[in-house]
């Protein structure tokens, strides 16, 4: 996550300056206003995609884990599998232990269910991760179609003027 912070510091610090400079002067406001909406507008829905993604897969590692956990009875299984099918909530072991406790349900199984949702927190993350590091190669191959060079003010016009 750090790596991933100082790398998109760094771009965006730049970014707006080197996609301003490539146009002429008259047209940087409104170049820098549309790079400011679409950085605004991809971050929201990366984050957006990237939460959804986290915690679809944590929910699935969840209800899989407790389903083939044998320290975990079959009626607790399919009761989990009603009640947390929409989304699991994050909770700390912690906080877990303390429902599970509240719930009645015994140490060995509390025990095996703590861990499963330990699991299950690392895979939601690895898989988002996943995509977004997914998202951020096709970007590099997309990379390629950014001009090496500042286009050429056509003659005659007056822009640039």
């Amino acid at each position: 996550m750090l790596l991933a912070g100082l790398g998109v510091g760094a771009l965006a610090s730049q970014l707006g300056s080197v996609t301003v400079s490539a146009v002429p002067d008259q047209q940087s406001g409104a170049v820098g206003g549309i790079q400011n909406t679409v950085t605004n507008l991809g971050a929201s829905i990366g984050t957006a995609l990237a939460g959804a993604v986290l915690i679809s897969a944590l929910t699935t590692s969840f209800l899989s884990g407790v389903e083939h956990n044998p320290a975990v009875p079959s009626h607790l299984a399919a009761k989990a599998q009603r009640e947390l099918a929409g989304g699991i909530p994050f909770m700390s072991d912690k906080e877990l232990n303390i429902q599970l406790d509240k719930a009645g349900v015994p140490s060995k199984t509390a025990d095996a269910i703590v861990a499963e949702n330990a699991t299950a927190r690392i895979d939601g993350l690895r898989t988002s991760l996943s995509l977004l590091a997914g998202i951020a190669l096709i970007a590099l191959f997309a990379r390629r179609r950014i001009p090496a060079q500042q286009p050429a003010v056509p003659p005659g016009s007056d822009i640039g003027a």
